[in-house]
């Protein structure tokens, strides 16, 4: 992997066409393409693009759920040299109407058919009436839309596609024969593609990322986690967040096969890996992670028996319980987010245990990590601070957001991310929290995570999230949201019992409540909902 720095994601696909063009590239549940399949289809979708107008460095957003068409739409872009603006899923109205000419897109694709439950025409339609009008017409033609006047084509790739919008069939027609086999000359550290962050509070927030960055922070993943020539990967996260893109540009570095789901499913998962041979997974969070583990059908000895790695991100507590229950598989950690490509620090697979399963890992090859004070200095090793960084893989800097910028960025070229960290002496990262995660208990700062990570040593608890609701005492007080483990129900008053005496009565949770389901972003629990929806309970007045 020398080379890393003179590929973009289009020559590294179509390298691989080359030279091992019949092996898997992608498996979606029941579907699968080859590393030629897909060039193919990209050259494809690149001439339909063209087709539309779509030229090098204009933007084309893709809305629908994991399916083969999503990977065929990234990689078209790529080799037209079109930037790819995957959106989050889960979108309705209100970020639509933010995104859609944030990014400035100049075709929407969507593909409803993958689920009964995307219905993403509509909600474009819901978004944009000009959209809902055209859809509603007998013929597509050019859309003008007031509140998004880059946008002209809405494409849906679903067979019964409304007459309005082009259907699979007028976009293949629309293909221009002047793209075909004809890759974008671009650099490395041209755009790729524009992820919008998951933002809790806010509008999300775009983050376009080179081919650079995407290339090399897959390169240092298989490097750390010694992933080898054929791996299969599994991996159900959703399209549209750097936890595909990342172990994705790893498997394709080493001419594997990556797998997925269309939505992550534990009994779909298990037959998935057993039948794919599966050898690495990237499952990242505990709420998958654990769905696997805590299956009726998993078998500790034989269920991962071809596993060699596992990527999981939790607190040490929950990590330690993962690891006892995988016999084959070492289960790595790292910390990273959409700005740095995906992961800014990892373990590496050779680390002790005490490193895998309670640190981050140290900073990936380029970047620099600091801990900053209040005042914005440096702080010395074992102190805790806000995490900076600075190197190849980081964004360049919100997309249409100077005054964010400005604020996340110091005069040394490092962005300030938010979060909160401790660099051990041998320099480790140690991952606190966030910032604006923190509550205020009668003046103490309080890191939700710390109480989180206590909450999951009881053995009836699957996934914990601290949030704090407002006192006329003590200012904030914490309250815990459970989801409690399968075949397990621990009381309210068990779990607060679980706490006195083991953490500082300031940080007790006052008030637990259970949930089934949370209220999600992309992959992150959106806590402002917790919140508010306690709030309503304890003070309806509110």
């Amino acid at each position: 992997m020398d080379d890393v720095g003179t590929l973009t994601m289009d020559r590294l696909l179509r390298r691989n066409a080359a030279e091992v063009g019949d092996r898997d590239f992608i498996v979606i549940e029941g579907s699968r393409l080859t590393y030629a399949g897909m060039q193919a289809r990209a050259e494809q979708v690149a001439a339909s693009l063209r087709g539309l107008g779509v030229r090098r460095g204009d933007t084309v957003a893709v809305l629908m759920p994991n399916c083969l068409t999503f990977m065929e739409l990234l990689f078209g872009c790529l080799h037209l040299g079109a930037v790819c603006a995957p959106i989050n899923a889960r979108f309705q109205r209100n970020e639509l109407r933010h995104v859609i000419p944030d990014c400035g897109a100049s075709v929407v694709v969507v593909h409803d058919e993958i689920s009964p439950h995307a219905e993403h025409l509509d909600r474009l339609g819901s978004a944009f009436p000009e959209i809902a009008a055209a859809a509603a017409s007998d013929a597509a033609e050019p859309l003008s839309v007031a509140d998004a006047p880059s946008l002209r084509w809405v494409v849906s790739m679903d067979a019964n596609a409304a007459a309005g919008v082009l259907g699979p069939t007028r976009f293949a027609e629309a293909a221009h024969d002047s793209a075909n086999g004809q890759a974008a000359d671009r650099s490395p550290d041209g755009p790729a593609m524009m992820f919008y962050t998951s933002g809790t509070t806010s509008n999300p927030k775009g983050c376009v990322l080179t081919h650079s960055a995407l290339i090399r922070v897959g390169a240092m993943t298989a490097q750390r986690f010694e992933y080898r020539d054929g791996d299969v990967m599994y991996d159900p996260l959703p399209m549209f967040h750097t936890a595909v893109s990342q172990p994705l540009a790893a498997m394709m570095l080493v001419r594997g096969t990556f797998v997925s789901q269309v939505f992550p499913d534990p009994d779909e998962a298990m037959a998935l890996i057993a039948r794919e041979g599966v050898t690495q997974a990237f499952t990242a969070f505990p709420t998958i992670t654990e769905g696997i583990l805590d299956h009726p059908a998993y078998d500790a000895d034989t269920t991962l028996a071809g596993l060699k790695t596992l990527f999981n991100v939790a607190p040490p507590d929950a990590q330690r319980s993962i690891q006892s229950r995988l016999r084959h598989t070492k289960l790595v950690n790292a910390f990273g987010m959409t700005e740095t490509a995906g992961s800014a620090t990892m373990v590496r697979v050779t680390d002790p245990d005490d490193v895998r399963l309670t640190t981050q890992g140290t900073p990936m090859d380029g970047l620099e990590v600091e801990i900053r004070g209040e005042d914005g200095t440096p702080l010395p090793a074992g102190e805790t601070g806000e995490i900076a960084i600075r190197g190849i893989t980081l964004f360049g800097g919100y997309h249409n957001a100077p005054e964010k910028n400005e604020a996340s960025f110091d005069g040394r070229g490092f962005w300030l991310s938010g979060d909160l960290g401790v660099l051990t002496e041998d320099g480790q990262l140690l991952f606190k929290g966030r910032t604006k995660d923190m509550l205020k208990v009668g003046g103490e700062n309080v890191a939700a995570i710390e109480i989180e990570s206590h909450l999951q040593t009881h053995p009836g608890v699957k996934i914990a999230q601290v949030v704090g609701y407002p006192d006329p005492t003590y200012g904030e007080l914490p309250a815990a949201f459970i989801e409690p483990r399968a075949g397990h129900a621990p009381s309210e008053e068990e779990l607060i019992d679980h706490c006195v005496g083991a953490i500082a009565s300031f940080k007790v949770p006052r008030v637990v409540r259970f949930v089934t389901e949370w209220p999600m972003s992309s992959t992150k629990v959106q806590k402002f909902k917790l919140r508010d929806q306690l709030v309503q309970e304890l003070d309806p007045a509110s």
